[in-house]
């Protein structure tokens, strides 16, 4: 494409998309950071005894907690109880601060642990810092400020150590439970810990996340769980060499699994590629808002995982600034299950509940308050990435569609440059799938190129690229759906905005904005049509095509309300054929104009119906909607009453 076609056409759309609502320019902020140089590796558990002890004192409360442990590891943890009796430490920070060199163990006794040494507010220089302040209401801190004032944000506070492997002794995750009781930012950050791993133990009730890895080359999550937080269960960001596996999260209002900003590591690969950063692995994510979101969740392999009871299954996104590693890029999901996310907790907001402080909410009780905005009902959303992979997993029970796939504009993340503004939403792939009992298999807004699906049977557009055959490269969403995402975009909980008309937040029928755009259109062509039909049409035809047009229209309304059926197709096809046949019997200027017009609305239809055409960079649904505009002023000229002598001079 020339050089200045593709710069109008980008100024159409960025025209159109600056005006997309602020309110969720940014989400999880952190301090500016680089990727790992990709040198480290995934560490391997060390099973034998135990470095450092942490444990309590009241011996009673120990032994009913182990009381129905099998007589081995009951026996095992009575010995490390009785000797970290003379040797351990009460609180887990204690024992990190004591952690002296690389490949030291931390083992934690059965036990609630609510460290409270790293409870307070800060006080004196801490309470002082010199630091951005985030949209959240929280400081960004350098690395050196962390260390300086551990627990301004953290209840535990893990900076800088090595290959350090903190574990849990008890039966199962809920038998060690590091608690912050909403009173810190985060339970546990992990801050430059290359070769951490985490083992069997629960970290709860946040006002951000309950465990959080940043900035390491190499870590595992085995056998954690985490739930109840503002924002995140387990959140890893800029890492390498990561691994999760067997874990669970739950309650939480953005997402239970977040491996923001995953090492870049295939960016200008293919499908095929050498290794992943991270690996999830038969982890379970439920009842949060998202099962699973990855702003620039790049090179990111999830497999043999169940996501469900949350408003969506899985996100991942290029649709907030300061994540290295933008746009995303190469997540491969497989294997995995996901099912009836359809969580109504937009209702939490709307009735206040989410105002409250967070210890109030009832998280506890399945509050859930979502940090952003979002089409609930979907399976995995997909809001701006390439060469990702969804293969073999099953997809069912969804109100909305087990796929969604949109475009997101590269300033969104705070990049301004021309050739990057639509460089999201391409190469994804969608193979071998079961999906089943989903409102529709596919949402799209249209842009992109060579992105494929198979084993689709309902969908928007309806006709959407198989793979092998050459698809369509759109550099702009269709206009209806883009209207909408600028509409649904608009959310805030801390405001407790919910825009109306937008069907995420509860809209339905006539109060849709989808639908109301609709309506009034085919309100003003069905004026025009009978107008043209009792002042302008001179044949026998004349009736039956009004008919046909207006039967169109009122179809149109009905593909507004049921956008997964054939109902906007066959409306843009009917509405065709009215205008065809009008502009055929008017003749002149205006009625080829209208011939043209109705060959545009078949050209619609077929788009999307029948099979989206190739080599076009906007889809004929702007040029049809431009072209409409301009034939109803003109429609309105034609059809308006003429004064006396202009009749009899037409009739002589």
């Amino acid at each position: 494409m020339p050089l200045i076609a593709r710069r109008t056409l980008s100024l159409l759309g960025l025209v159109l998309v600056l005006l997309l609502p602020a309110s969720a320019a940014l989400a999880h902020e952190e301090r500016e950071v680089k990727l790992p140089d990709g040198t480290g590796s995934v560490p391997v558990y060390r099973q034998g005894e135990p470095d450092l002890l942490v444990c309590k004192t009241d011996k009673s409360d120990f032994q009913r907690r182990i009381a129905k442990f099998p007589d081995e590891l009951r026996q095992r943890n009575l010995r490390l109880f009785a000797r970290c009796q003379k040797e351990g430490f009460r609180h887990l920070q204690e024992a990190v601060d004591r952690v002296d060199g690389p490949g030291m163990n931390i083992a934690i006794l059965p036990g609630l642990y609510l460290e409270e040494p790293g409870q307070p507010a800060p006080t004196g220089e801490c309470a002082d810092l010199k630091a951005r302040w985030s949209s959240w209401g929280y400081q960004i801190l350098s690395y050196e400020q962390q260390v300086q004032c551990p627990h301004n944000q953290n209840l535990v506070a893990i900076l800088g150590k090595k290959d350090l492997q903190i574990e849990g002794t008890g039966a199962g995750p809920l038998d060690v439970i590091i608690d912050a009781q909403y009173r810190k930012l985060n339970a546990i950050r992990a801050d430059m810990t290359d070769g951490v791993y985490f083992r069997n133990f629960t970290a709860q009730r946040t006002t951000f996340n309950s465990l959080y890895i940043l900035a390491t080359d190499g870590f595992v999550i085995d056998r954690m769980l985490t739930r109840w937080n503002d924002e995140y269960g387990f959140l890893t960001f800029a890492s390498d060499h990561g691994l999760y596996t067997d874990c669970e999260s739950y309650g939480n209002g953005d997402s239970g699994i977040y491996p923001g900003s995953a090492s870049n590591i295939n960016d200008g690969l293919g499908y095929e590629v050498p290794r992943y950063a991270i690996e999830i692995r038969r982890c379970k994510s439920h009842h949060n808002m998202v099962g699973y979101s990855g702003t620039a969740g790049d090179s990111v392999w999830v497999h043999d995982s169940e996501f469900w009871g949350n408003l969506a299954g899985a996100t991942m996104d290029s649709a907030f600034p300061g994540h290295p590693g933008l746009p995303q890029n190469h997540a491969k999901f497989e294997n995995n299950k996901i099912y009836d996310n359809n969580a109504a907790y937009y209702e939490h907001v709307r009735d206040g509940t989410c105002a409250k402080p967070p210890a109030e909410r009832g998280y506890e009780k399945g509050v859930v308050c979502p940090q952003i905005g979002l089409p609930p009902g979907s399976g995995i959303i997909t809001a701006g990435g390439n060469w990702n992979v969804f293969r073999n997993n099953q997809i069912w029970g969804h109100d909305n569609a087990a796929f969604n796939l949109m475009a997101v504009p590269a300033f969104i993340r705070g990049e301004e440059a021309w050739d990057k503004q639509f460089d999201t939403s391409h190469h994804n792939l969608y193979t071998g799938n079961l999906l089943k009992d989903n409102g529709a298999d596919v949402y799209w807004d249209g842009q992109g190129s060579a992105n494929c699906w198979e084993g689709v049977r309902v969908a928007s557009p309806a006709a959407l690229p198989g793979c092998g055959a050459t698809g369509p490269a759109r550099v702009v969403a269709e206009p209806v759906k883009l209207v909408q995402m600028y509409l649904c975009n608009d959310y805030s909980i801390g405001e407790r905005r919910l825009p109306g008309g937008c069907w995420w937040f509860g809209s339905s029928g006539l109060a849709r904005v989808e639908v109301q755009l609709a309506l009034g259109g085919s309100l003003v062509l069905a004026l025009m049509a009978v107008l043209l039909w009792r002042r302008r049409l001179r044949s026998r035809w004349a009736l039956p095509l009004t008919v046909v047009g207006l039967a169109g229209l009122a179809l149109d309304v009905l593909g507004a309300l049921d956008g997964y059926s054939v109902l906007p197709a066959a409306a843009l096809a009917l509405t065709g054929l009215w205008l065809l046949g009008a502009g055929w019997i008017m003749r002149g200027a205006f009625g080829w104009f209208t011939v043209v017009l109705g060959l545009l609305h078949l050209v619609d239809a077929f788009d999307r119906a029948v099979w989206m055409l190739p080599l076009i960079p906007i889809g004929p649904g702007w040029v049809r909607g431009l072209l409409t505009g301009v034939w109803v002023l003109c429609a309105v000229v034609v059809v308006a009453p003429r004064r006396r002598a202009e009749r009899e001079e037409a009739a002589a």
